[in-house]
């Protein structure tokens, strides 16, 4: 069969779709041979009448089979862990490293901004050299060698997803569960994982902001995985205030390293928490993984990788000296009394009118953000802001004011529930 037509008609029908169906949709969004209009009228079918569980895994399947899926001969289990995204979530640069500290192997292929929330890849990038596009040779070296590499997928890796993530802006079919889903595990399930952790972000700052709506993300996303083969659990995890107090390509930096030499926090403990969910899936100990935090073991593997590809080699020591700071950094007043309610997006919308996030001015952001519950006013701010120039300073202070809500307010918990296959 070649005429995508029956696929898409099926799907339009309520017949779901199967294998040799998701197979022929995937080949012919990578190769051209499906058109716009068709690739157009398949996302639109998948939204309004599903896949089925067995055809989101066998679309899955196919859009990660559409490129060039890696395999690994390593002496140990190889691992990753992928976020809905949120503001302060610098996971990724303090969980590779820890677990590569822990006799894993971390391929973690990322991804820049999207939307509010910041990217992996534009938070690495202003580190001075850092390369995130690595040949395929160098990037398994790197890995072999310290235990994990933090790059930017390929462009043969899920050729197929590429494609459809474009069509699905332009025919309004972004928010399909079964598209996201395979959107999300397709490049991941590429790297040739072992054991995936998924990091679902419920709040005001997650692009799911209901918890329900998160749940049935995550339970889809946990399926999906595990019928493909690979070892998945997820997390729901609060974005009702910022993960850290900082928000900002190089601050975010500056905080993961300051994570990875000790400092406590909500980003230091949902590290542990999915390190230690991804250890538990690899069948792996989780003894000891905090005081493999706490030797800078894990702070050891992050420099080396930085060093590794292309950065300076006393990041960890000297990071004031290569890290780009705002030439104007300024309060945030506030009323005095406690933070009863964030809208944590509106935060995010602030950092990239500064001009972070993917915009790249990576020297630009906010710190030292108040969070729940927090006494703020007579001397202590609501946040400071780093900014290029007074005018940009006082737009981020009026947003960032607007963000805040004082008086009374609950703060829940870092880890809303916990999804298994």
């Amino acid at each position: 069969m070649t005429d995508p037509r029956p696929v898409i008609a099926a799907i339009r029908d309520g017949r779901g779709l199967d294998g040799p169906g998701a197979a022929l949709i995937a080949q012919g969004l990578a190769d051209g041979s499906v058109s716009d209009a068709q690739a157009g009228a398949f996302a639109m079918a998948v939204l309004t009448r599903g896949t089925g569980q067995a055809g989101r895994v066998a679309l899955t399947r196919a859009m990660r089979d559409s490129g060039h899926v890696l395999q690994w001969d390593l002496p140990g289990p190889v691992v990753d862990k992928h976020s809905t995204g949120g503001i302060g979530d610098t996971v990724s640069l303090v969980l590779a490293p820890l677990l590569a500290a822990q006799g894993c192997f971390v391929p973690m292929i990322s991804g820049r901004g999207l939307g509010h929330t910041g990217g992996t890849l534009d938070k690495l990038e202003a580190i001075p050299g850092y390369l995130c596009d690595q040949p395929e040779e160098d990037f398994r070296r790197i890995v072999r060698k310290i235990g994990c590499a933090i790059v930017a997928a390929t462009g043969d890796v899920a050729p197929a997803d590429r494609r459809l993530y474009a069509i699905r802006d332009e025919s309004g079919t972004v928010e399909s569960i079964d598209l996201i889903t395979a959107s999300i595990l397709s490049k991941k399930l590429a790297a040739g994982l072992d054991a995936l952790v998924l990091d679902v972000k419920a709040g005001s700052g997650a692009i799911l902001k209901k918890s329900d709506s998160a749940g049935r993300l995550a339970q889809a996303l946990v399926e999906t995985a595990n019928g493909a083969g690979c070892r998945t659990t997820a997390f729901i995890t609060d974005m009702d205030q910022p993960l850290a107090r900082s928000a900002g390509n190089a601050l975010e930096v500056h905080e993961a390293i300051r994570c990875l030499q000790g400092e406590p926090g909500a980003l230091r403990d949902l590290t542990l928490a999915l390190a230690a969910e991804c250890l538990t899936l690899a069948g792996q100990s989780a003894e000891g993984l905090a005081a493999t935090l706490e030797s800078g073991a894990a702070a050891e593997a992050f420099g080396r990788m930085v060093a590794a590809q292309g950065g300076p080699r006393d990041l960890l020591v000297r990071p004031d000296a290569h890290l780009a700071r705002a030439p104007l950094i300024v309060p945030v007043p506030a009323p005095q009394g406690r933070v009863g309610r964030i809208d944590v997006t509106a935060l995010g919308h602030a950092v990239l009118a500064l001009g972070g996030g993917r915009v790249r001015a990576d020297r630009v952001g906010l710190d030292r953000m108040a969070m729940l519950g927090d006494s703020v006013g007579a001397g202590a701010p609501l946040a400071m802001v780093h900014a290029a120039d007074d005018t940009a300073a006082q737009v981020a202070i009026a947003a960032v004011q607007a963000a805040y809500t004082l008086g009374e307010g609950e703060v829940g918990p870092l880890i809303r529930d916990r999804i298994t296959a």
